[in-house]
């Protein structure tokens, strides 16, 4: 007996959102194991230094007086 329409859009609906479910997970894993690997090798940054801390002070209030 052959499927009825219903049933042939109910199994194409859930191997179409399976699909996309295990593509979803598989980036959300890969996103997170390259946030891993920047984190280990990326340095960290610093405080900024007096000198650049004077500069952009100079910058925000040339901007605020032009």
């Amino acid at each position: 007996m052959p499927e009825s329409l219903l049933n042939q859009g109910l199994t194409l609906m859930l191997a179409g959102m399976g699909t996309v479910f295990v593509f979803l997970t598989i980036l959300v894993a890969v996103m997170s194991l390259m946030a891993s690997l920047v984190r280990r090798f990326e340095p960290t940054a610093g405080a900024p230094s007096a000198a650049e801390i004077a500069a952009i002070s100079a910058a925000i209030a040339r901007h605020r007086n032009s």
